[in-house]
């Protein structure tokens, strides 16, 4: 039985993690650096930087970083049923980003526990701090349960403590 043809009541582990080389952004210190200018798009009528906006930013940074640990989301869900989901969002808004701002989304692991996972992310201006969030992130089931992390993929998050 190959695993697409697996029932998702089956979930496997991963036997190996993705290829980050083709991955936005860059790892300096501990922590992964993403790159991001400000857009039309990413502001209200006055030029600044909707504060819903910030989410979107944020979550860039995080899934670039898993994936430069080697973690293939789309890859992990299908193979093994798991996902990841945020259980709790903590976030300042220090100072506002602008209209073609270059920006920077430094994202690091604080914690890496059985089933769940917490980041510290923070966006820059310059040398401005703007935003600045704690983010703890849940691993589910395809039922929105609580599940271990898979061992291969706690390893890979856990060498970066």
């Amino acid at each position: 039985m190959t695993v697409s043809e697996r029932p998702a009541t089956e979930p496997t582990e991963p036997t190996e993690l993705t290829d980050p080389s083709d991955v936005g952004g860059r790892l300096e210190a501990g922590s992964h650096v993403l790159a991001l200018r400000v857009y039309w798009e990413d502001t209200d009528a006055a030029g600044i930087v909707y504060y819903a906006n910030y989410l979107k930013f944020i979550e860039r940074g995080r899934s670039d970083l898993l994936r430069h640990l080697g973690v293939d989301q789309a890859a992990l869900h299908r193979e093994t049923g798991v996902a990841f989901a945020v259980r709790r969002c903590e976030i300042d808004y220090l100072r506002p980003a602008r209209l073609d701002d270059r920006l920077e989304v430094r994202s690091r692991l604080l914690d890496v526990r059985g089933a769940s996972l917490t980041a510290e992310q923070v966006v820059w201006r310059e040398q401005t701090e703007l935003v600045r969030a704690i983010v703890r992130i849940g691993c589910i089931d395809p039922a929105g349960r609580p599940r271990r992390l898979p061992p291969l993929v706690r390893t890979a998050l856990a060498a970066t403590l």
